[in-house]
């Protein structure tokens, strides 16, 4: 618990150092496009083609079992980020989601809570370090990570999330693949409504959601009027 501590405390400082109020929302850009280009050729390549076989493959109730049961498992994270938001209640609801779906749900296969009215929050840490005033930062697009920023990048990897935890490497690297073709089946339905640059359309849905995310819903004028 104490190594655990040590790290959320050490991210938070070393993020605080380094971040700064760019100007530009993108003052990365030239590297970023270069890491984007990188990124969309492994997904031509690798991703894409599995998860179209696994998409054909699974029948769409599976899908949906596979679905409910990591976002089970991503409830936990939620709850853990909530605490440290001080969302007590939101925190509270979370909690009964896990308990019901991990057992009436059958470990999460039927997302049962979500029939009860309890409601289904998204929280990473992230959204926590900018709750706690750390800046975004620059836009920043890493290898296989994809976009991200400055702040937002590096918290991801923070291991709030209980699939990390689970000793059987085997079993753990086989729901890491089920977890990312199911992830990836589901931008197909997203890719038709891409215009223009790639690269420009996905950096600004990408700020515009995760104001939306860190500021529970108030989002700020991100654009101008010579993006539209």
């Amino acid at each position: 618990m104490k190594k655990f501590q040590y790290m959320l405390v050490s991210l938070c400082l070393v993020v605080s150092f380094v971040v700064n109020a760019a100007q530009s929302s993108d003052p990365l850009e030239g590297m970023n496009r270069k890491v984007h280009s990188f990124n969309n050729m492994v997904d031509s390549v690798a991703f894409k083609p599995l998860a179209k076989g696994y998409k054909a493959v699974t029948p769409d109730i599976i899908e949906v079992g596979v679905k409910n049961f990591f976002a089970n498992i991503g409830d936990v994270g939620t709850l853990i980020n909530n605490v440290l938001q001080f969302k007590i209640r939101d925190a509270a609801v979370d909690l009964a989601r896990i308990g019901f779906n991990s057992t009436v749900g059958l470990a999460g296969i039927l997302d049962v809570a979500s029939g009860m009215g309890l409601e289904k929050h998204s929280e990473d840490f992230g959204q926590t370090l900018g709750v706690w005033g750390v800046p975004s930062g620059p836009y920043l697009v890493l290898p296989f990570l994809g976009p991200g920023s400055l702040r937002d990048s590096p918290a991801s990897l923070v291991p709030l999330d209980g699939w990390r935890y689970i000793e059987h490497i085997p079993t753990r690297n086989v729901g890491y693949a089920t977890r990312l073709m199911q992830n990836r089946a589901e931008f197909f339905s997203y890719e038709e409504i891409v215009t223009g640059d790639n690269y420009l359309f996905i950096r600004d849905a990408y700020l515009g959601i995760r104001q939306h995310a860190v500021n529970d819903g108030i989002v700020d004028e991100i654009f101008n009027e010579d993006d539209f």
